[in-house]
């Protein structure tokens, strides 16, 4: 019997039931951690970077797979970092980029389309894993919005796969949590032990550094080549991610001091890869899950989209749609990308509360005092999914919820939608724009051409996490993620 990411949410839900907003517990080897859901204490621990930065063990982790980007670096650097490259995440760039959007959810639902025609059964469907498509074509959409990169993922069995879509691939594919990666994760020594896995990756992130090296000297020539005198933030020709932070990073605005180094600009290409696939990806797969085990909502979106009358919408048109967006919203909320976060208190302080707590003394207090060191769980899913904020029906996909909202929920500390699932502050998702868009580009092009349903049980798929939470079929996990459904083509 595997252990399930969903049981461990579950068990975090049954102590807050238990203990209420605020608690400790003894997690690995004694080490005490505080969990909260008091909207107030979240609020002030987001809103304070500075006081609360993500753990060692997070941070270690995510510098082994991503490097110094935008997710590992904290304080001066982060602020930095992010101060150049959110001009590339703002809304006129996300409407740029929704035609690559588009254009790519198109080919996929041509792909199928071809498919169902060739090989589908007598009653009309195709049986297909839809995770698998949804990792190549949201590969393909960040190679080209990103880098201005084709990997054709879409087409590799056409001929040789390409070697930065191979890395990527072994990157961020996994089939079970072995022992060894655990103590890699609890002891920062054993890291310093080789294993197949850490080999695997090591390899890959050279073909990434390789790769990205040449694309960020080809994009500075083209910036300078483009500029006339001195570089500002118009004269790139280049649209792409890398090229709109490459201009940033050169405008004269900039002083020299606040600009990044080669090696800063680098680590962002492990980290956009993440940013704009491994969240996409998992988004539409968890909302095709919903979907395909709820008729009714999938035939109220449906009808909703099939009444447009392009199949190329822009991004203010994707917007319009309201039964698109509350969907969108209502799985975001439910099937967050990342489940839970934790912090580590890098100094003493009083986190105020909302709710009071007993302490063990019998005093009952309406703030709690943290010591350097302390570390802090945020659980995000049990906030998404809480009764006293969101109702008695907060563990239902219910896509009219979002007509008319609980009023407690607005007290949640949030960059979008009342949820924490891009979280909140000055270390809120940046991409959060670009995924949510992309998110209702293939769902358009899906969800508006063909009928669909689980293959299984939905009993039998499972969450797990490597980075963000993907499907898997319990009975069989080591085949790794996946998602069957069957499709066939929308009569008429």
């Amino acid at each position: 019997m595997h252990t399930h990411e969903s049981d461990a949410h579950r068990l975090m839900e049954q102590w807050i039931d238990k203990y209420g907003h605020t608690f400790k517990y003894t997690s690995f080897f004694g080490t005490n951690k505080l969990v909260t859901t008091d909207t107030k204490a979240l609020s002030h621990i987001l809103s304070h970077p500075v006081a609360y930065e993500k753990s060692k063990a997070i941070r270690s982790n995510l510098g082994e797979l991503l490097g110094k980007g935008l997710l590992f670096v904290e304080g001066a650097e982060h602020k930095q970092q992010r101060k150049i490259m959110s001009p590339a995440f703002g809304t006129t760039q996300i409407q740029q980029f929704t035609e690559i959007f588009m254009q790519k959810a198109n080919e996929l639902r041509n792909i199928w389309m071809s498919e169902v025609a060739r090989t589908s059964r007598k009653d009309g469907r195709l049986q297909l894993d839809a995770f698998a498509w949804l990792n190549k074509v949201t590969l393909d959409i960040i190679g080209l919005a990103g880098f201005d990169y084709d990997f054709r993922t879409l087409y590799a069995a056409d001929g040789k796969p390409d070697e930065l879509n191979e890395a990527v691939r072994t990157m961020f594919s996994f089939n079970t949590i072995k022992i060894s990666f655990l103590l890699q994760f609890l002891f920062p020594l054993a890291r310093m032990i080789p294993t197949e896995r850490s080999r695997e990756v090591a390899k890959s992130l050279r073909v990434i550094r390789r790769v990205g090296t040449k694309m960020i000297a080809d994009k500075k020539a083209a910036v300078l080549h483009n500029a006339s005198g001195s570089v500002e933030k118009k004269d790139v020709e280049g649209r792409d991610l890398l090229s709109l932070l490459i201009k940033s990073n050169m405008a004269t605005d900039i002083p020299d001091s606040a600009r990044m180094n080669d090696e800063e600009i680098l680590s962002q290409v492990p980290t956009f890869l993440v940013a704009g696939h491994e969240t996409t990806s998992t988004g539409v797969a968890w909302a095709l899950f919903a979907l395909a085990g709820h008729p009714a909502a999938q035939n109220t979106l449906r009808a909703e989209l099939l009444e447009y009358p392009t199949d190329q919408p822009t991004m203010e048109q994707l917007n319009s749609l309201s039964y698109l967006d509350a969907v969108v919203r209502e799985v975001m909320r439910i099937h967050a990308p990342v489940g839970s976060t934790e912090r580590v208190a890098v100094q003493d302080d009083v986190i105020p509360l909302d709710n009071e707590f007993t302490d063990r003394n019998g005093v009952k207090r309406k703030e709690i005092r943290v010591a350097e060191g302390d570390i802090i769980t945020i659980p995000i899913f049990a906030i998404n999914r809480s009764t006293e904020l969101w109702g008695e029906d907060a563990h239902q996909f219910k896509p009219e919820r979002w007509v008319n909202l609980p009023e407690a929920v607005r007290n949640i500390p949030s960059i979008w939608s009342n949820t924490l699932s891009f979280l909140s502050g000055s270390h809120a998702c940046i991409g959060y724009r670009f995924s949510i868009t992309e998110m209702k580009a293939l769902l358009f092009a899906i969800v508006r051409f063909f009928e669909f349903e689980l293959a299984v049980e939905p009993e039998d798929i499972v969450r797990r996490t490597n980075v963000v939470g993907r499907p898997f079929i319990d009975s069989n996990i080591e085949a790794g993620s996946q998602l069957p459904l069957l499709i066939r083509p929308v009569k008429g």
